[in-house]
């Protein structure tokens, strides 16, 4: 019998677990170790944080998903992995206050990152001055305090709203992109937009970058891109750009950035929502002999390293598509895999920025939503051909992946919107496409309209049936 354990119940781990406890489960030892008791569908805490859905909608238990499937489900906290001796200590959150360890064959990294605040002086909600969505907490913080700048707008104070990101090396601006146009919609509903000054401050090189590199589509028989597509939305909405911006501290009141010349600048809030760096959970490595081997596992910001080709200098990687992981398992330890933000990639999609006094401003790649859960499907495929057959035979790296995003821009379905993007493939193949940015431009598409406020909550609504394993899931794509 063999053992399969997973840590973390994001996208990618719980996408895995699904589908190794679908096929597995009732033969094999199918584990996840997760800290809460449920998931929770991060997509939407854009709404949360704004106040128009119930945190409650976000999230379900876990367990009984897992009793269903056939996987063992383990409340607490990974601390250890050790694989050479191939078994993972857990903290335990039970009650019981001691510690488990669980053993395994194969091991599935997927912890999601740990938020880095601590990299920004005076970052996030708890010890910092700005609030952040990335968690259901965080969010109902972050709802809070942007309803308390509302009633002051209401009371006829003026109220500067700064949302984007806070670290010159930070991912996720699309959430932030979402944030900011939905507190614009909500303040036009509420009857004060005329009491705000919103402004979306980012490290991307420029406004619909995103981490992708941006996008180009034909529309009408031009050439669109991204940039043009959310320069022409902010206009519309009164939303002042500032780009090519590196945070560095927040103090009360006040960003402080450094910017693609070197030159230092701040930008005034009253509230701001600023995405922080991510890195990887904080797990110990440790070999046979109680040595650190790290090293053979997880990259210096914690990220497990896998079968992509690191340490290419950008312009290589960008004509190197073949450099991006296809089936996600470490080199060192083949049988541990990693999916999700968890995974190290190879180097950036965008072109980094080194400015004049050597700090590094570039947006990070995403490995959230859909890219996670094709990730873990890939995984847990490849076990699952392991433990049957002994070799794997599914593979898709993410220059080969198709991926949709749609970036709600106000949750009505009578007057909201959504910027919907498909991108194919995300990491750009130049090689495929080479008078097309890199991507197939039958297939890239972008658009905005009150469609796609409905495609947004029927994502919401099928995904959170998908991942509860009911009836048809599996024809529900990732």
């Amino acid at each position: 019998m063999a053992k399969v354990v997973i840590i973390g119940a994001g996208f990618a781990g719980h996408t895995a677990a699904m589908y190794l406890g679908g096929v597995l489960g009732k033969q094999h030892d199918i584990t996840m170790i997760n800290q809460s008791d449920r998931f929770l569908f991060v997509p939407s805490l854009v709404w949360v944080g704004v106040g128009h859905m119930d945190v409650e909608k976000t999230r379900f238990p876990l367990k009984p998903v897992y009793d269903r499937m056939h996987v063992k489900f383990v409340l607490g906290r990974a601390t250890e992995v050790h694989p050479d001796d191939q078994y993972v200590v857990v903290e335990m959150k039970d009650g019981t206050g001691g510690t488990k360890q669980v053993p395994y064959d194969y091991l599935v990294v997927a912890t999601g990152p740990q938020l880095d605040f601590a990299a920004t002086p005076g970052l996030g909600p708890d010890h910092g001055n700005t609030y952040s969505i990335c968690t259901s907490g965080h969010a109902l913080q972050a709802r809070e305090q942007y309803l308390g700048a509302v009633e002051r707008m209401k009371k006829g104070e003026r109220q500067r709203i700064v949302i984007g990101t806070g670290h010159p090396g930070a991912t996720c601006q699309g959430a932030a992109f979402e944030y900011v146009t939905n507190v614009h919609k909500d303040l036009v509903r509420r009857g004060v937009r005329d009491k705000a000054d919103l402004t979306f401050l980012t490290n991307e090189r420029a406004l619909g970058d995103f981490g992708v590199r941006g996008v180009h589509v034909k529309q009408h028989g031009n050439v669109v891109s991204s940039e043009d597509f959310i320069r022409a939305v902010f206009k519309e909405y009164g939303i002042n750009g500032e780009i090519q911006k590196g945070v560095v501290g927040v103090e009360p009141g006040r960003v402080h950035w450094q910017d693609f010349a070197a030159n230092d600048g701040a930008t005034d809030f009253d509230y701001a929502m600023l995405i922080p760096r991510f890195t990887g959970m904080p797990l110990k490595y440790i070999g046979k002999d109680g040595e650190d081997v790290s090293s053979k596992v997880v990259n210096p910001l914690g990220f497990v390293t896998v079968d992509g080709i690191y340490g290419l200098p950008y312009p290589t990687l960008a004509e190197n598509p073949d450099a991006w992981p296809s089936v996600y398992q470490n080199p060192n330890y083949r049988n541990i895999f990693a999916g999700g933000i968890a995974f190290a990639p190879p180097g950036p999609i965008s072109q980094p920025h080194v400015n004049p006094r050597n700090l590094s401003i570039s947006a990070a790649p995403p490995r959230t939503g859909m890219v996670s859960g094709i990730i873990g499907r890939i995984i847990a495929m490849n076990i699952i051909d392991l433990i049957q057959q002994g070799r794997m035979t599914h593979h898709e790296r993410m220059s080969e992946m198709f991926a949709a995003c749609i970036a709600s821009m106000g949750d009505s379905l009578w007057d909201g919107s959504a910027a919907v993007i498909v991108v194919y493939p995300v990491v750009p193949d130049v090689r495929r496409f080479p008078n097309e940015e890199g991507r197939d431009m039958f297939v890239t598409h972008m658009e905005m309209g009150l469609a796609g406020a409905w495609m947004k909550r029927m994502i919401h609504s099928t995904f959170m049936w998908k991942l509860q394993g009911k009836i048809g899931w599996k024809i529900i794509p990732e």
